[in-house]
């Protein structure tokens, strides 16, 4: 048994041993065959490498950005500004910050970073768009001997020439070798030509705040820049790096505090670049990063743009020339925007009038927020025609106090400082009067004006709670900010019937390679306004006639031999001056102003003085190359004749001038406010009911204008109020109506037969009795008689008798007699025939 036991433990023992040989081998052969694998894949990765040798031979693809028929607008990388400086020449401060932000452990790596390159396939195979991760050997490869291109088989090739480079060249050498090929924005490539570039400086001399700022530089120099970048981010950059410096103990605490506060003082040289359109590059630049990421802008890209570099040129020139031309207008500054009224494409923007200027250039205004003034009064009457409203309803334009929810009454002025009495919206519009707007907005309320304004794509006037809770009625003269190109587009909705189409300005993107990553479409079109709204809207905004009140015949908004809708638009303060119009083909918007928002001289009174001379220029210019005109009259606006005072139809001994109503909207009487009132003789009151029944009135004509106030929180009428005041001051004796009632016998009563009527003949004996009594004071006592016999008898107040008597044949006399409670006593007496005629 025990022989038997010990055979199995044996055998049991051996075939442990034969599987442990087993798995040895096999994980043998798996290691080796991985090692063989990885060392073929490596080989077969070199095999088309570059030589290490060979890095200070290559250099990165440019971006190039491109007008809508192949101009070249900009070429991110096109003339390569080199100043090869050795690592001696070069100051400790950006040695110590570019290793600090790029690659800390510089010295003690071979070339690669375990963990960063972890990340960075990490990143790769997610699609992330996370910096970091390289080490500077790696990015001197990326910069010098490869592609850009974020793919697997990139980065280890990227790896593979990383130990390569490691082997053949010394760290300082590698380090001397990156800060030459490093781009640090447009031109400017290699550290030499950036201090010289943005400092006029040496590398040697730069200071710490200096170095920190360029250091930050090569991962995203284009978004980095000052020159090129966008919000400052230069500045948190900067921060980043100082704050790096100090816990790789570069610097002390204090030192960076210093340079923190050197940072806010830091200036640049002017730029000297070679670039057209440059405020719109830069905003199709900052759309790409926004949907493509940073990255992709180094990456050699190819951008083919909207703009027009012909209209472009123009519109620059213009600019350039008219603002300096109010000069003495305390006007520092303007924008302008062009867009294609059917695509939404942008065709010409210019961010400022001069983009070189030190203090305020490469500051796009076109799409900084200002307060867009009267310009924005167009979305109020449209939203008001949506309603109902027509362009004959009469608003008055009077003084009128609006509360404001506990705060100082809101009471608005007009550009003018006077007040126009009842007038029209067409005019209201046309003239940019203030008050009729503002009580526009009341009546069609604040939250669906908002809505609007959103569906505009002015989404800074979202219907949010906040806005709500911040806008008043003020709103509609300009209260809100608003960006050029926003408000330009919205207004293009109205050269399209009504649709609110995005503007874009790209049209194509492909890649180093060729290959389009990107091609637009259109949107789709949103309606927010109907066709029948927009071509009313479009219309007043064409009226020369209309508006010549306010700026004559012959103003800047009249663009010769041409159909041009247009508005303008000041601020009360003077601080932003507007004008922006449109035609079937190109809508164009001009700001003018001050950057730093310092006020304009107050004879900037509305745009025709300020943005009006830049933007009819402009819109003469443009409009040799896309059409002019409106929207086509839809079917159901229509023409009609109407009062031109009241705006009712016409009425007689009055005006009257065309104008157009949406189907449905069109008046059917005469105006509401032409009143004929019954007077009375003995005191020129209001005729009571008993001067009405005793026929002691004249009827007489007045016009009676009547106003509810909508937002009158306590039941007072303000609006009425003020028109009340304002016909008591009239000449025309047409506005002296009275208001009082007559209590000119008050006390008398006044009584009639309604039925039968006198002298009538019946057919039946059963007489239907119907007596009508009118008395101021309540009614004590009625009786009815029948040949002087009293029939009936009543007591209590009333204000008729119903009654049926059985009369016989032949004539008779009927009659009614009432006593009021101050014992006034009146009758009334009729003659019938039953079954017989009565004869005089």
């Amino acid at each position: 048994m025990k022989f038997q036991s010990r055979r199995l433990q044996f055998r049991a023992n051996y075939g442990k041993q034969k599987r442990r040989q087993k798995l040895l081998f096999y994980a043998s052969a798996l290691i080796l065959g991985g090692l063989i694998f990885i060392f073929l894949g490596f080989a077969w990765f070199a095999k088309d490498l570059p030589a290490p040798g060979k890095l200070s031979q290559a250099s990165n693809a440019s971006t190039v950005f491109y007008d809508r028929d192949g101009e070249v607008l900009f070429e991110t990388y096109k003339d390569k500004n080199r100043v090869p400086v050795e690592l001696k020449d070069v100051s400790k401060h950006l040695k110590n910050a570019t290793i600090s932000i790029e690659d800390k452990n510089f010295y003690k790596h071979k070339g690669i970073s375990q963990t960063g390159i972890l990340r960075a396939i990490i990143n790769i195979v997610f699609k992330r768009d996370i910096q970091g991760g390289s080490t500077i050997t790696q990015q001197l490869i990326k910069n010098v001997l490869l592609t850009p291109q974020q793919t697997i088989p990139r980065k280890v090739k990227e790896i593979i020439l990383a130990v390569m480079v490691e082997q053949k060249y010394s760290k300082d050498e590698i380090f001397e070798m990156y800060i030459n090929e490093a781009p640090y924005g447009g031109s400017f490539w290699g550290i030499g030509s950036a201090a010289k570039g943005y400092f006029d400086k040496s590398p040697k001399d730069l200071s710490l705040v200096e170095s920190a700022f360029l250091a930050g530089l090569p991962q995203r120099p284009n978004s980095y820049s000052p020159f090129y970048g966008k919000n400052d981010l230069w500045k948190q950059r900067s921060k980043d790096v100082l704050r790096r410096m100090r816990e790789d103990k570069y610097i002390t605490k204090q030192e960076e505090t210093t340079a923190l506060k050197n940072l806010e003082k830091l200036k640049f040289e002017s730029p000297n670049l070679s670039i057209n359109a440059p405020h719109f590059v830069f905003y199709v630049r900052d759309q790409i990063e926004k949907e493509f990421g940073p990255k992709i802008l180094d990456q050699g890209i190819k951008v083919k743009t909207t703009l027009s570099i012909d209209a472009q040129t123009q519109t620059q020139k213009i600019v350039n020339e008219e603002i300096k031309k109010l000069k003495g207008a305390k006007v520092g500054n303007g924008a302008t925007v062009a867009l294609d009224s059917e695509t939404g494409e942008i065709l010409a923007m210019v961010g400022s009038y001069d983009f070189y200027n030190k203090d305020f250039g490469r500051f796009n205004a076109a799409t900084g927020f200002r307060q867009p003034g009267s310009a924005i009064k167009p979305l109020t009457y449209a939203l008001a025609l949506e309603k109902g409203y027509t362009p004959s309803t009469v608003i008055m334009d009077l003084k009128t106090v609006f509360p404001n929810q506990g705060e100082e009454d809101y009471i608005p002025e007009n550009y003018d400082s006077t007040f126009r009495g009842p007038i029209q919206i067409r005019f209201a519009l046309a003239n940019s009067i203030n008050v009729p707007a503002v009580k526009t907005l009341a009546m069609v309320g604040i939250k669906d004006f908002l809505q609007k304004a959103e569906d505009l794509g002015l989404n800074t006037l979202a219907p949010t709670q906040a806005n709500l809770n911040r806008f008043g009625l003020a709103l509609t003269l300009g209260g809100g900010e608003v960006r050029l190109l926003d408000l330009t587009s919205a207004y293009s909705s109205f050269a399209r019937g009504g649709t609110f189409l995005e503007e874009t300005g790209i049209l194509e993107i492909k890649d180093s390679r060729g290959k389009v990553i990107f091609k637009a479409k259109r949107p789709k079109e949103n309606r927010v306004f109907s066709e029948e709204t927009s071509f009313i809207i479009s219309h007043i905004l064409s009226d020369n006639i209309a508006r010549s009140a306010a700026f004559g015949t012959n103003s800047y908004l009249n663009v010769a031999g041409k159909t041009v809708s247009v508005k303008t638009g000041t601020t009360n303060d003077k601080r932003d001056n507007w004008t922006i119009g449109f035609t079937k083909g190109i809508t164009v918007g001009v700001w003018v102003g001050n950057n730093d928002n310092s006020p304009m001289d107050p004879a900037i009174a509305s745009g025709v003085t300020g943005a009006s001379p830049i933007w009819n220029r402009i819109m003469t210019a443009l409009l040799k190359d896309y059409d002019d005109g409106i929207m086509g009259q839809p079917s159901r606006v229509k023409a009609l004749t109407v009062d031109a005072y009241l705006g009712g139809l016409p009425k007689d001994g009055y005006p009257t001038r065309s104008e157009y109503f949406i189907e449905g909207t069109e008046p059917k009487d005469v105006s509401p406010f032409y009143k004929k009132l019954k007077i009375s003789r003995t005191n020129g009151k209001l005729a009571n009911d008993v001067e009405i029944r005793s026929g002691n009135y004249d009827e007489k004509e007045f016009i009676v204008i009547t106003e509810n106030d909508p937002v009158s929180t306590d039941g007072s009428n303000r609006w009425q109020e003020a028109i009340d005041a304002w016909a008591r001051e009239q000449g025309d004796e047409k506005f002296h109506y009275p208001t009082e009632g007559s209590t000119e016998s008050s006390d008398s009563v006044v009584v009639s037969f309604k039925s039968p009527s006198d002298k009538q003949k019946i057919d039946n004996n059963n007489v239907e009795v119907n007596v009508r009594i009118t008395s101021i004071e309540s009614i004590k006592s009625a009786k009815l008689y029948v040949d002087g016999s009293e029939v009936k008898s009543y007591s209590g107040d009333r204000e008729e008798i119903k009654e049926t008597l059985n009369v016989p044949d032949g004539v008779h006399e009927l009659k009614v007699e009432v006593t009021n409670e101050k014992d006034k006593t009146a009758e009334s007496k009729i003659k019938i025939g039953v079954k017989t005629e009565v004869v005089d």
